[in-house]
């Protein structure tokens, strides 16, 4: 049945229907042509036929290089040495290249690689479809490995499926997850983190830098090898553990998929891989990325649709994930990969300056996604607001089920960076979080790995500074404490119950993590000091860390309770800019926030009929604040006058001290006279 298309319920949009239509046809042209008479998912197969598999009669490999004149596997196997047992063959006019050797001839650990002659010149090269990269730890440099243990990973969970559909999620980087100076691991993630992401109630795990990487202080972004599992957390097995222990305790795990650009290393990587710059990549202006210093693909190829869509399916069928966050996908959607651009006006959105090969990667990538595993979820890593983006398919989007709302984040920094606490605009703070386009569906965030990096701070940094180092005992209280810790509950519980539809948090802030994050560089000695994470703090009963750890699980636990994220609607009550408060109501529960940071209001009247008891404030001395509120009180709605008139609006009153958060839920009214 087709469903109604989602520009046309939005008057803004009419001017640029054609090409919105326009864009969607070449998107159903292309899956067409590549489909064939049958899916997108069967297209997308390329790791079966591409890279080393083991057969019957030994082993294959297979190689695309248009450009090679000869090819060579060169290894431990034969002393790194170009031999006539390992000359691939060229077996069409497509440029793919094939060898076939013995059982005998490769092992389980051997290292290997391409040489790769074209004209006028040669290289070492990590084949394309390489599912597992190794360093040597003296010399650094990576080649391919073997990877053939015996017995292939035997998964206790066959077949997950997530408990709900909103994801709460928790951004993790499994090397930098360990209070120890070193890279974590996969199975130190598994033991140690795990439960206490299980025990925190997030229902998500969302893991960065999982294709390997040559640079690790890149955060996982410069990525050289699509389809291998960086080995320096680990082995294949282990994370494969990881993900089968996250869903046997009811937790869906999805991947940053890096599919926005290429790390430019031409060894470890793809930019020159058979002595072309334009296999893979654009060539001429658009080739190298001005931001990130890196190499930008040409989604107009289908060798290489081929190749990104088979990696999409790769990681969900070998690994299990449960869907991508996608890297960049802003980048990947403008020529100018919306640097210094404010999308201001929708003639940004159809100005001619959008790279439609990268809109119709995005939608046959979603088709793919969701056809291959229904209930995956797609994110997109998008800050210009581009319409249809995170809009079903057959509504006419390119199908991404979330947005990031990354603008959140860049508006808490700005604010509390900014602005004194007394001259915040409350109205503007909630269109802020609550703004998205109709159609689509965001994950809101307040701060996420970017505001964490060496040379930003976080918000309670920010908010705290330098008395995080001095001042995080119980025991100490100064304004600039009592503030940090108060607005930190505050920021997240707005934000969290104000999402639509999603929830992320970057490990470690949710308890304030006291630190930056910078990875081992020559700058800092190549120290592991800032790149790990302290959960030590949060289990500490004398730091003012497990305050706000307690309050974030409490926060969270409001969704398994009550729902309230799969309620989209944020329907809202009152707002007082110069008193600084604000409510709203979201399913069954009632927000109250009083941000102003001197004022404490006395029956404070709230425009709304009812019967009500708090289940969450932000002043509970359990969260460290100063227990200030009636937590045994049942709030009854009262008219304002002695004499009432039938027009006149039921208020509910509350004390409502500074800087406090209060959560009420509804409760049952057996009569009139109860209220």
């Amino acid at each position: 049945m087709n469903q109604a298309k989602y520009y046309l319920s939005d008057p803004w949009l009419e001017p640029y229907k054609g090409i919105i239509e326009g864009r969607i046809n070449k998107c159903i042209a292309k899956e067409r042509q590549l489909a064939g008479n049958g899916r997108i998912t069967e297209f997308a197969m390329g790791h079966f036929y591409y890279g080393l598999h083991r057969c019957d009669d030994g082993w294959v490999f297979r190689e695309w290089a248009p450009n090679a004149e000869s090819i060579f596997l060169v290894g431990t196997f034969n002393d790194w040495k170009e031999t006539p047992g390992g000359r691939l063959t060229r077996i069409n006019k497509y440029g793919d290249w094939e060898i076939k050797l013995p059982h005998e001839g490769l092992k389980h650990g051997d290292l290997y690689k391409l040489s790769v002659n074209w004209k006028g010149g040669k290289g070492e090269r990590i084949p394309s479809y390489a599912t597992r990269l190794c360093q040597d730890e003296t010399t650094k440099i990576f080649s391919a490995q073997v990877w053939d243990p015996g017995q292939p990973y035997k998964w206790e969970v066959t077949d997950f499926r997530p408990a709900g559909t909103v994801p709460v999620i928790y951004e993790a980087h499994v090397g930098m997850a360990t209070p120890e100076e070193k890279t974590g691991t996969y199975r130190e993630f598994t033991a140690n983190v795990l439960p206490l992401i299980v025990k925190s109630g997030y229902n998500t795990i969302q893991l960065m830098a999982i294709q390997e990487h040559p640079f690790y202080g890149s955060f996982g972004y410069h990525v050289s090898s699509f389809f291998a599992a960086s080995s320096r957390f680990g082995t294949p097995e282990e994370l494969k553990e990881l993900i089968d222990k996250a869903h046997a305790s009811g937790i869906r795990v999805i991947m940053d998929l890096v599919h926005s650009h290429s790390v430019k290393n031409v060894l470890e990587g793809l930019g020159l891989f058979d002595g072309t710059p334009g296999q893979y990549f654009h060539t001429g202006s658009r080739r190298n990325h001005v931001a990130w210093d890196s190499l930008c693909f040409d989604y107009g190829k289908d060798n290489v649709l081929h190749f990104l869509l088979s990696n999409c399916r790769y990681w969900l069928e070998e690994y299990k994930f449960d869907g991508f966050r996608f890297d960049g996908v802003t980048s990947m959607i403008y020529y100018n990969h919306g640097l210094e651009k404010n999308f201001t006006s929708y003639d940004d959105y159809f100005d001619g300056g959008q790279d439609e090969d990268a809109l119709v990667y995005l939608y046959l990538a979603n088709r793919l996604i969701h056809d291959f595993r229904p209930e995956a979820v797609t994110i997109a890593e998008e800050m210009s607001g581009m319409p249809g983006i995170a809009c079903d398919t057959a509504k006419g989007g390119f199908g991404f089920d979330f947005r990031l709302s990354m603008g959140v984040p860049d508006f808490w920094i700005k604010l509390v960076k900014d602005t004194p606490d007394e001259n915040w605009n409350i109205g503007q703070l909630f269109h802020e979080l609550t703004q998205h386009r109709p159609e689509e569906r965001i994950i809101s965030y307040c701060e996420s790995h970017d505001q964490a990096l060496v040379g930003d701070k976080t918000l309670i940094f920010r908010m705290i500074d330098a008395e995080m180092y001095t001042g995080m005992n119980k025991s100490c209280h100064s304004l600039a404490l009592d503030r940090g810790i108060a607005l930190h509950k505050m920021i997240r519980l707005i934000t969290f119950s104000t999402a639509g539809g999603g929830y992320l948090n970057f490990m470690g802030n949710e308890f304030g993590h006291p630190e930056w994050i910078d990875f081992p560089r020559e700058g800092n000695n190549w120290s592991y000091k800032y790149a790990r994470r302290q959960w030590h703090l949060a289990m500490n009963e004398d730091l003012k860390y497990s305050f706000l750890l307690k309050f974030d699980n409490a926060m969270v636990r409001l969704h398994h309770e009550y729902k309230i994220l799969d309620d989209f609607f944020v329907a809202k009550i009152y707002e007082n800019d110069s008193d600084k408060v604000i409510a709203y109501s979201r399913g069954e529960l009632l927000f109250v926030f009083n941000f102003h940071p001197t004022r404490s209001f006395t029956d404070y009247g709230i425009p709304i009929k009812g019967k009500f008891r708090i289940i969450l404030d932000s002043d509970d001395p359990v969260f460290g604040g100063f227990d200030r509120i009636n937590r045994s009180t049942l709030y009854m709605s009262a008219k304002k006058t002695e004499r009432p008139t039938l027009d006149q609006p039921f208020y509910l009153y509350l004390y409502l001290p500074s800087r406090c958060a209060l959560v009420l839920k509804k409760e049952p009214v057996k009569r009139a006279t109860d209220i």
